[in-house]
């Protein structure tokens, strides 16, 4: 007898999704119609699945649930008379599932319909016997770059299908990424139109509730805490325009004898943190938040984006910012405490705070999670998991700063936080943000990637947030797909990741495309794009790139014919590797030109490329950041952002 039903035993969400997400694609891969019923008590049969929590199925799978409210842990043992797909909590059942369905041979190469390969199965399933506990416990992604409505739902939605478990929207309501995307900044050939804030806060809306539909963990806000209670508004890293409160004022960092705001940007202001009233406001803003947003599972409370502004004030100078920082973190969590909210709260080490308070002691850890934002680190090279304890730091030395580009001296500014915090914690980290954009065959990248997932347990991180653009599947979605399944299982090899995924991408030519880019990242060398190359790697690149049209080339029939395959998942990843070629030949002769000294003519073919670039994105937006991918490459030919966005 074969499967014919599947039970879900929970009204949950995610657990109705999860045995829906099982009808819908099982019917793909076999042409069956399975029936989903909901029951409330568990019956073993011979042609049922059963979808659950443990303990709905606790007579055939005698578990204990996970120590940690925030873990995961599914159990499956379906084979061609069915089964069960249980899980430690709703989301966890529906982990589970597509897990199951990874087992069958699903692959999710990127967010959307048409990022999905669906294996051909007989109606006699397979066995699939897993006990599984990811290696993390936080596997998420925080929005960034330019985004609309429908990038963000795909995302969360896809998210999952990799082992992905928590997504985090910043600010308030997301404005200043909704508003880059529809008002299309960078691209004048993309229709624009006024961005309101009414409409950011309505898909805020909507994204919290695709996040909570499938019991994923909710994070919220990060920056805005240093200038929203204050009356000043911080939707985004704008100009601020109108008075500031004079009550207000006062409590602005002071620097260089000035209370102002820094840069005239809110968001980069910080504060006088010395000043009792600045920080009951703060804290005050936080608990009211807390307590009107029930569906938010973690609170981030960051201090400003700016750095090298700390308050110089009397009130201020003799303390740590850190020292500072803690103190707030106790205080809002005594009036966390006094409402009834257990809401838990992300705490900030970067930049400024990346040295450790030298007094203060948090007094509840178990409120806090420590999240360590090495935003200056190079990505040339992975974490280094030892030789960090014997590097010296530098002395603290107020607003004046510099801050460490080598991992392991990062890592050498986490371990003087762990000394004291022995507490929850995850790395936020930003691959993602801009330096996919460097590395133009993302080969090397998602290797360095990879190997990062890797030793996170080894620094004493849980996991990781990943602080990026949404639409980085271009050329592909090897570097999102190994940090799912990395943070998943740290045991898999970055070899086996990318066998698997490029075999799924591109079928028996897959072998052939994985060669193709990792020889890209070599010809194109990421360290001269990010500006860390010496004389002899910058004297050599002209040779490198001449070769870059000569790879090109060579697979160019492979594209033309791939783009042609019948299969629409296939063929859009040959499509998306056709107009990745012709963007990478378009960069290799800029880049010539510059480390050739022609300035000039580097200048306008980056233009070029550019303007190419921005009548391409109505066909590829899915897949690229163009507003990322310009601010990000313009400065090596001598393009500010401003240039860029036609200021």
């Amino acid at each position: 007898m074969s499967i014919e039903r599947i039970v879900c035993l929970r009204a949950d969400g995610p657990v109705r999704l999860a045995a829906r997400e099982l009808r819908k694609s099982l019917g793909k891969a076999t042409d069956l119609d399975f029936r989903v019923v909901q029951r409330k008590r568990f019956r073993p049969d011979n042609s049922t699945i059963w979808v659950g929590l443990f303990p709905d199925v606790a007579e055939a799978v005698p578990t204990d649930a996970c120590e940690h409210a925030l873990d995961d842990r599914v159990v499956i043992d379906v084979g061609p008379n069915g089964g069960i797909i249980a899980g430690a909590n709703p989301r966890s059942v529906l982990l589970g599932t597509y897990r199951y369905l990874t087992a069958l041979g699903f692959r999710w190469l990127r967010p959307g319909r048409d990022g999905e390969r669906v294996p051909a199965l007989s109606q006699i399933l397979p066995q699939v016997t897993l006990d599984e506990t990811p290696s993390y416990r936080h596997r998420g992604v925080c929005i960034e770059g330019a985004v609309s409505l429908e990038h963000v739902l795909d995302t969360i939605d896809w998210m999952p299908k990799l082992g992905y478990n928590a997504y985090f929207i910043q600010f308030r309501e997301a404005y200043n990424f909704f508003q880059r995307w529809y008002e299309h900044e960078g691209n004048p050939t993309m229709a624009s139109k006024p961005f309101p804030v009414e409409e950011a806060r309505a898909f805020t809306s909507q994204a919290r509730e695709a996040v909570k539909r499938r019991g994923m963990d909710l994070h919220m806000v990060g920056h805005g805490w240093t200038c929203e209670p204050f009356g000043i508004p911080g939707p985004g890293w704008f100009q601020h325009e109108g008075p500031i409160p004079d009550a207000s004022k006062r409590l602005l960092a002071e620097v260089n004898g000035k209370r102002e705001l820094w840069g005239g940007i809110a968001l980069n202001t910080n504060l006088c943190y010395g000043n009792p009233t600045t920080r009951e406001t703060i804290t005050d803003a936080i608990v009211e938040y807390a307590a009107e947003n029930a569906d938010v599972d973690i609170i981030h409370f960051w201090l400003a984006d700016g750095s090298n502004n700390q308050c110089e004030c009397p009130l201020c100078c003799d303390d740590l910012p850190a020292d500072m920082y803690v103190t707030m973190l106790n205080e809002l969590d005594a009036k966390l405490t006094a409402a009834g909210l257990d809401t838990r709260i992300v705490f900030l080490v970067y930049v400024d705070l990346l040295w450790a308070p030298a007094k203060e002691r948090i007094r509840n850890p178990d409120r806090f999670i420590l999240m360590f934002a090495p935003i200056t680190r190079s990505y040339s090279a992975p974490f280094a998991v030892t030789g960090s304890s014997v590097i010296a730091l530098p002395p603290y030395n107020r607003n004046k700063l510099q801050f460490p580009r080598a991992p392991q001296v990062n890592l050498a500014f986490l371990a003087s936080w762990q000394e004291q915090f022995a507490g929850d914690s995850f790395d936020f980290d930003y691959h993602f943000m801009w330096d996919h954009h460097k590395d133009p065959g993302q080969f090397a990248m998602a290797k360095v990637l990879h190997e990062d997932m890797k030793r996170l347990r080894d620094i004493g991180l849980n996991g990781m947030v990943s602080c990026q653009n949404q639409r980085v599947f271009f050329p592909t979605g090897l570097g999102m797909v190994a940090m799912g399944r990395t943070l998943w299982d740290r045991d898999l090899t970055f070899n086996e990741i990318t066998a698997d995924y490029f075999r799924a991408a591109f079928g028996d030519r897959g072998p052939d495309v994985s060669r193709y880019l990792e020889r890209l990242s070599d010809l194109f060398d990421p360290r001269l794009i990010r500006g860390e190359a010496d004389d002899a790697q910058r004297a050599a690149a002209p040779g490198s790139l001449t070769q870059i049209p000569g790879v090109l080339d060579a697979m160019a029939g492979a594209i033309e014919a791939g783009a042609d395959s019948e299969d629409p998942c296939e063929a859009l990843s040959w499509r998306y590797l056709a107009s990745h070629a012709r963007l990478c030949r378009q960069l290799a002769r800029a880049m010539f030109l510059h480390y050739s000294g022609s300035e000039d003519q580097a200048k306008t073919e980056a233009w070029s490329m550019f303007r190419w670039l921005r009548r391409q994105e109505r066909y590829i937006h899915r897949a690229i950041d163009v507003f990322e991918f310009q601010v990000t490459i313009a400065p090596l030919f001598g393009i500010s952002r401003d240039d860029i966005l036609g200021r």
